[in-house]
C-alpha cells in the first residue's frame, strides 16, 4: 500500500522581525551575541507555530516561519525579498514588539518590502501605547498608514489566525485594534524559540512571561496602558510545558519577563513546579525574575525563588527619595523596606539588580551624586541600571505632556531611556545628560566594585557571575555609548545598516575605521576584565572576606532610621519614617 504525502500547493512565508534601533552615529545596534532574549519574538513564534500546525490557511498551504532578532542577526533585506519573490510575495513580514525607539528603524525595514508589494504588519508597545493613550494619529502613526503597513494593537493570542488569513487573501486591514479586549493567556501557545535563534544570546538564555498586566499606576510606565491593569496568568502546566520544550533542545536559562512576578497570584504553584523539575527531574534551571520592593513580605517567596533556580532578581527600586516616588505615583515603594528586602535576597546568595531613574522633579546633579553615595554605603545592592526619566509614548507622563503641548524631542529613535527627551525644572539638558553619564562611573568606581566583590564573597553570591555583570555595566556606556541592556558581545556593523539621511561611508573607509574602533574598545575592555578579575581572585582567596561586613550588610536595627542618611537626608525620608512610626504606634495601641 502506497502512502501519499500531503499535497502542498503553496508555501506562505511568515517573517518575524524584532527591530533594533540606531546608535548616535546612525548605525543599527547589533552584536555577535546579544544580552537580552526577545520575549515578543518567543511569544509570537509560539503562536505562529501553532497556527502552522493547525493549518489556518488551509490544508494545501504550509506556513514557513523565519525568525530574526536584529539585535543579534542582520536583516538581509535583498535576500528576504528574493525569498518572497520566489513564492510570488505570498507571505507577511511582521515587525514584532516594536518599541518607540525602534519605530524609525522598523519603518526603514518595512519600506523596501512595501515597495515590492509585500504585506507588512507592525505590532508592539509603540503602536499599542499610542492607540491606547492618544488620538490614533499622534507620534508618527500616519507613517504606517501612508506606507500601507497594517498596525496591530494588543496581543496576538487567538488573533493571529485572522491576520494571516487576511494577508494570504490580500485583504490585510489597516488596523487591528484589540486594546479593549486583552485575551487570557492560560492554556494558549507558550513562548518558544528554536535553538538556532537562542544561540545568538549570551549564555544561551530564553524568556517567557508567566503573567501580564500590572495593578499599579506608575506614571512613567507603558505596561499598564498596553498590557492593562488586570493581571492575566499562565498556569504551572503552561510553564512546565515551555521549560520541557526548551530543555529538549538544551536550553535551561530563562528571563521571566513579568513586570512583577511577586504579584503573580500563581507564583507559588509555578515555583513548586519549577522546584520539582529542578530537584527531581534534573533540569538545571537558572532564572532571572523581576519583583517589587515588598516581595520579602510574602511568606516563602524568596526561599522558594532560590530553590526554583532564581540566581538574579531585578527590583524596580527607581529612587531613594520618597518625594520623587510620590511624583511618579510609585507609592508602593517604601524606602523603609528597602534594606529588609535586599538583605533577605542576600541571605539566599541571590544577585540583586535594581533600576534607578534619573530626572524626577526633585533631582539635581548634586542630589543624584548624594543619593548614589547613600546607596553605595547603605543598601546591599549588587548592580544598578540607570535610566533617564523619559515620557514614553503610551505612558501617562507622555499623554500629559502631549495634551499640554509641552515640547518633546521629535526623533523617536532616542526614546530609549538613555537620552533626554524633554525639559527638567531643575536641570538643563546638558546637566541632565552629563549626570546620567557620570552616574555610571560614580557607582561602578574601582573602589566600590571591590566593595561589591567583598559583599559577594561574604553573602555567597557567585563571584564569577557577578564579575561578568559588573564588567558589562561598568564599561558599556563609556565604551559603546549604549545602555548595558542594549549591549552584547562584539559590536557588529554593516555599511547597509546606516540610517537614511546619514551619508554612508565608503566601504574602503568604513571597514578600516570599524576595525580600528573595535580593537581600541577591546583593548580597554580587556584591561577592565583583567583588573576586575584580579581583584575578584585576590578577594575570594582572602580568608577575611568571608567575614566582611559594612553598613549595608548590617542587619536592620530598630533605631537605624535615626542613623542612616537614607532616611535623614530628604524631607520625604523623614516623612516616611514618621509615618511608619505612627502606624506602628496606632497598631500597638489598638
Amino acid at each position: 500500500m502506497q502512502v501519499h504525502e500531503k499535497a502542498v500547493s503553496r508555501r506562505f512565508q511568515l517573517i518575524l522581525i524584532k527591530p533594533s534601533h540606531y546608535d548616535d552615529d546612525g548605525y543599527v545596534i547589533r552584536w555577535w551575541r546579544a544580552m537580552i532574549p526577545s520575549n515578543s519574538l518567543a511569544a509570537l513564534y509560539g503562536i505562529a507555530a501553532d497556527c502552522a500546525e493547525r493549518q489556518v490557511l488551509g490544508p494545501d498551504v504550509e506556513i514557513d516561519i523565519k525568525v530574526i532578532d536584529e539585535t543579534n542577526t542582520r536583516v538581509d533585506i535583498p535576500k528576504l525579498l528574493g525569498l518572497l519573490k520566489r513564492h510570488d510575495n505570498f507571505g507577511l513580514v511582521a515587525l514584532v514588539g516594536v518599541q518607540s525607539n525602534q519605530y524609525p528603524r522598523a519603518l526603514d525595514i518595512a519600506r523596501p518590502f512595501r515597495a515590492a508589494g509585500v504585506p507588512v504588519s507592525m505590532g508592539g508597545f509603540h503602536v499599542s501605547g499610542c492607540l491606547s493613550m492618544l488620538d490614533g494619529e499622534a507620534v508618527e502613526l500616519n507613517a504606517c498608514r501612508e506606507m500601507g503597513i497594517s498596525m496591530f494593537a494588543g496581543e496576538a493570542e487567538g488573533r493571529l489566525d485572522a491576520v494571516l488569513q487576511d494577508a494570504a487573501s490580500g485583504s490585510l486591514k489597516p488596523v487591528y485594534n484589540f486594546m479593549n479586549d486583552l485575551p487570557g493567556i492560560g492554556g494558549t501557545p507558550v513562548p518558544f524559540l528554536r535553538r538556532e535563534n537562542i544561540q545568538h544570546t549570551l549564555g544561551l538564555s530564553s524568556s517567557f512571561d508567566a503573567g501580564r498586566g500590572c495593578p499599579y499606576q506608575c506614571s512613567f510606565c507603558t505596561i499598564i496602558n498596553v498590557q492593562g491593569r488586570k493581571s492575566r496568568f499562565r498556569s504551572a502546566d503552561d510553564v512546565e510545558k515551555l521549560v520541557r520544550m526548551n530543555w529538549a533542545q538544551g536550553i535551561h536559562k530563562f528571563f521571566i519577563t513579568d513586570d512583577n512576578f511577586a504579584r503573580n497570584r500563581d507564583w507559588e504553584a509555578i515555583f513548586d513546579r519549577l522546584i520539582d523539575l529542578k530537584e527531581n527531574h534534573g533540569i538545571p534551571l537558572g532564572l532571572m525574575i523581576q519583583v517589587d520592593t515588598l516581595c520579602h513580605k510574602i511568606p516563602n517567596f524568596i526561599e522558594k525563588s532560590k530553590r526554583a533556580g532564581v540566581t538574579r532578581v531585578f527590583i524596580g527600586l527607581e529612587n531613594v527619595n520618597p518625594d520623587n516616588l510620590t511624583a511618579a505615583k510609585k507609592n508602593q515603594n517604601k524606602i523603609t523596606e528597602y534594606r529588609k528586602m535586599l538583605l533577605a535576597w542576600k541571605a539566599q546568595g541571590i544577585m540583586t539588580l535594581a533600576g534607578y531613574i534619573l530626572g524626577f522633579p526633585a533631582d539635581t546633579p548634586e542630589s543624584i551624586r548624594r543619593d548614589i553615595k547613600i546607596i553605595q554605603q547603605e543598601l546591599p545592592l549588587d548592580v544598578i541600571e540607570f535610566f533617564v526619566l523619559t515620557p514614553l509614548p503610551g505612558s501617562e507622563d507622555h499623554q500629559t505632556l502631549w495634551k499640554k503641548g509641552v515640547a518633546m524631542e521629535k526623533d523617536l529613535n532616542i526614546y530609549d531611556v538613555e537620552h533626554v527627551c524633554t525639559a527638567h525644572e531643575k536641570m538643563t539638558k546638558q546637566e541632565w545628560e552629563a549626570i546620567y553619564q557620570e552616574a555610571w562611573s560614580l557607582y561602578y568606581s574601582p573602589a566600590h566594585v571591590k566593595t561589591l566583590l567583598r559583599r559577594a564573597v561574604a553573602t555567597g553570591v557567585p563571584i564569577a557571575s557577578l564579575v561578568k555583570i559588573l564588567v558589562s555595566f561598568a564599561t558599556t556606556v563609556p565604551l559603546e555609548n549604549v545602555h548595558p541592556l542594549q549591549s552584547g558581545l562584539l559590536r557588529l556593523k554593516h555599511p547597509s545598516e546606516s540610517r537614511p539621511g546619514i551619508k554612508p561611508r565608503h566601504p574602503l573607509l568604513f571597514w578600516p575605521l570599524f576595525a580600528k574602533e573595535t580593537i581600541v574598545k577591546h583593548v580597554k575592555l580587556a584591561s577592565v576584565i583583567l583588573s576586575m578579575s584580579y581583584d575578584a581572585f585576590r578577594i575570594s582567596r582572602d580568608p577575611a572576606s568571608k567575614n566582611y561586613s559594612d553598613k549595608a550588610l548590617t542587619p536592620v536595627e530598630e533605631d537605624e532610621e535615626e542613623k542612616l542618611e537614607l532616611f535623614t537626608m530628604t524631607a520625604g525620608g523623614n516623612a516616611a519614617v514618621n509615618h511608619v512610626r505612627k502606624v506602628a504606634k496606632l497598631t500597638k495601641t489598638g
